[in-house]
């Protein structure tokens, strides 16, 4: 294995350690009549997942020598966000799904009643988090991140992303409507994975302007390449059951371009991320290397 990759894994596991480690210590089961709601959050949240977007917040935080504990604790609320999103998402309301992340949804292995609350839970921890001074001793770059984290994982965002991913259920979306679809969907979560690293580190507008362009870049790129792991992917390595959409009837980038041209649009939209970086030195290496990872990936 080449030295960059070996470097990229060894983050991505160093990160994902941590994210674990921290969720273990948020999420210890108390003696009382929650524990099963604990043990739910517990399921959903530790072991397994890719931990991308932590990772991003730490390569972007780390550019701008941002203290780690404030990172983590940052990179954490937005996994929680990540992770309630994924509970709710795989409800039978939802996408009804029975695995994700290789063991079985939380709605499976509990109830799911258990699950909506679970999800709920996460939701709150994630502004909880935030919204203590262990994220960062400055109140206006918490009230920041709180802020950009609504946004991100609301209407305008994440959720209104997923409102639409229902609605194509039954309507007939062309290319430009999937492209706004998962830039909601599943590239605003991205997108604010990199901006609060820029957040953190106090980066000024000329920076931001860049990374904002690289996250909105792979955000698209890693839904291209989700759609082709949904046709092409192993259901073991991947962790979940696969060509779902399809059988949904649902538009995708694939069913849209084919799969010639979106592997090509995702390329292009790759080399365009790592282009916006071109301000950056060796300091940005691992964002260009997680660009590169996002095409390659397997799961």
């Amino acid at each position: 294995m080449a030295p960059a990759a070996l470097s990229l894994h060894q983050a991505l596991a160093e990160v994902g350690a941590e994210i674990d480690r921290r969720f273990d210590a948020l999420l210890a089961v108390p003696d009382d009549a929650r524990a099963r709601l604990y043990q739910a959050m517990r399921h959903a949240a530790i072991g397994g997942g890719k931990r991308l977007r932590p990772l991003l917040v730490f390569a972007v935080a780390d550019m701008f020598r941002v203290n780690r504990d404030c990172t983590a604790a940052v990179a954490t609320a937005i996994e929680c966000i990540h992770v309630y999103s994924l509970i709710h998402d795989d409800l039978p309301a939802m996408d009804d799904d029975d695995t994700r992340r290789g063991k079985p949804t939380v709605h499976k292995a509990f109830d799911e009643a258990t699950a909506i609350l679970a999800g709920d839970s996460l939701h709150a921890l994630a502004f909880e988090i935030l919204g203590e001074a262990t994220a960062h001793a400055d109140p206006l770059v918490r009230a920041e991140l709180v802020v950009e984290l609504a946004r991100a994982s609301g209407a305008a965002g994440m959720a209104g992303g997923q409102m639409m991913d229902l609605v194509a259920e039954t309507t007939r979306f062309d290319l430009a409507t999937v492209t706004r679809l998962q830039a909601l969907k599943t590239g605003a979560l991205i997108a604010f994975s990199v901006e609060a690293g820029a957040i953190l580190g106090h980066a000024g507008p000329e920076a931001r302007t860049s990374l904002r362009g690289y996250a909105r870049d792979i955000g698209l790129a890693f839904q291209i390449a989700d759609d082709i792991l949904d046709v092409e992917g192993d259901e073991e390595t991947v962790g979940k059951k696969l060509g779902k959409d399809g059988d949904a009837g649902k538009e995708t980038f694939l069913s849209l371009l084919g799969l010639y041209r979106a592997r090509e649009q995702a390329r292009m939209l790759v080399e365009q991320s790592i282009a916006h970086l071109h301000a950056f030195g060796p300091e940005a290496d691992l964002l260009r290397e997680i660009a590169r990872f996002v095409l390659e990936r397997d799961r």
